[in-house]
């Protein structure tokens, strides 16, 4: 599973690839070891755990923090052990086979990795192979007929359905698109989920995704007040002019 984003969308990639992935795996162990042991022992990387990127990794190898959420224990075969991962972007699920392998007392190494999940993508929803595309792009080109490729293609706004969201008014949609901040008065509604100095996405009123950007007010202030910078703009996605201006040349969040 690889998203690939396309003209205007392309900066959301650097948002889904730092969320959530899911990984099936194939674990080799060096020696014998009992099913029940090996079941026992993977749940213990559950929660945080410390990691050191292995040697041939493109990140710096200090000792790092991550976040698995959950190990499914598949099915076990002689020294083959399958199991999936949903953890933290960042985590190396080869260096969690050769932890588990320390543990074990006989060693491990990853055989096989399939990625099956990236943020709201999966394998089972929105996978779609090169060939389907190409079938698709000759039926659009030759037939003039977009089913397949609105089926292999997904509105930008789906790469955000896993953040918590701000909708904003109508009168605030082209100053947001300039780059402005989004002010309390051009809030309409907001999640509860939306707290400060997190990322959310900034939506219109009909579900169109206008930028991306970071809480600066939490939920509540934001619903008692009557000003204020709520929420600071990190990428604008939706072209200016899209939306008629309705704002005043000023200082940035004057929507």
């Amino acid at each position: 599973m690889l998203p690939v984003a396309l003209e205007k969308a392309t900066p959301l990639i650097s948002i889904v690839t730092h969320t959530v992935k899911e990984y099936v795996c194939v674990m080799q162990l060096h020696g014998t070891v009992p099913e029940s042991r090996v079941e026992e022992v993977l749940k213990m990387f559950v929660d945080k755990i410390y990691q050191k990127p292995p040697l041939r990794s493109r990140v710096k190898r200090a000792l790092r923090i991550k976040r698995v959420f959950n190990i499914e224990f598949l099915e076990m075969t002689d020294r083959l052990v399958l199991f999936k991962v949903l953890c933290e972007a960042g985590t190396y699920i080869r260096k969690i086979c050769h932890d588990v392998g320390l543990i074990l007392g006989v060693g491990a190494h990853m055989r096989e990795l399939r990625r099956t999940r990236v943020g709201p993508f999966t394998e089972n929803k929105n996978l779609v192979r090169m060939q389907d595309l190409a079938d698709a792009y000759y039926r659009w080109i030759y037939e003039g007929k977009e089913d397949l490729l609105r089926k292999a293609i997904m509105p930008m706004e789906y790469a955000v359905c896993n953040m918590p969201k701000v909708v904003i008014r109508d009168s605030a949609v082209d100053a947001i698109c300039h780059g402005a901040d989004l002010a309390v008065p051009g809030i309409v509604m907001i999640s509860e989920d939306a707290l400060t100095r997190r990322r959310v996405a900034i939506l219109t009123l009909k579900g169109e995704l206008v930028a991306v950007g970071q809480m600066l007010m939490s939920v509540n202030k934001i619903l008692d007040a009557d000003r204020g910078i709520a929420v600071k703009t990190r990428r604008v996605l939706m072209e200016p002019g899209t939306y008629p201006r309705m704002w005043k040349s000023g200082k940035a969040g004057l929507t």
